[in-house]
């Protein structure tokens, strides 16, 4: 697929199909994922992957909608706050733009594998942080459902035209 069809592709899914996902296609997500930039290549981010009915139902109760309950894996990028790279002049912490920047790679992948995804960033950061045991140097940044999804009618987009996003100099 090329790249502007891929992307043209992606949606947020919310409804998933009861197939389950497998462990090595998580993998293959996520092999592709990690090669994603990072600022000076530090990497500050983990993945937890979750698909066992017990962790599910934990990480589930850490969001407030039910849709999420239909999601047969699920993925939480971690942001480890110590193990980014700081910009000198302002000391800005990048681990949140390199988490970014990976959870894209990851839910293009998905997309390319025949996947669904959505990025969830409304959670009960206390109670996830609390399930999956982190420090305080880490930091949930998103939950990402992968599924297949219910249906393969995506929505259509609504985006900001060209002329409000593009500033010529």
């Amino acid at each position: 697929m090329d790249f502007s069809k891929l992307a043209n592709t992606r949606y947020s899914v919310r409804k998933f199909s009861a197939k389950p996902v497998d462990k090595a296609t998580i993998e293959q997500i996520i092999e592709v994922a990690r090669k994603a930039p990072s600022a000076v290549n530090f990497q500050p981010y983990t993945v937890y992957a979750i698909m066992q009915p017990d962790s599910l139902k934990k990480i589930k109760a850490c969001y407030h909608r039910d849709w999420l309950s239909g999601a047969p894996a699920i993925l939480v990028v971690v942001g480890n706050k110590d193990m980014a790279w700081k910009r000198s002049g302002d000391m800005k912490n990048y681990t949140d733009i390199d988490a970014a920047i990976f959870i894209d790679h990851i839910t293009l992948q998905a997309t390319d594998m025949g996947l669904g995804t959505c990025w969830v960033c409304n959670f009960d950061i206390d109670g996830l942080s609390e399930t999956l045991q982190l420090n305080t140097n880490q930091e949930p940044i998103a939950i990402i459902p992968v599924g297949y999804a219910e249906t393969h009618e995506p929505p259509v987009k609504k985006r900001k035209g060209l002329d409000e996003l593009l500033v010529w100099m």
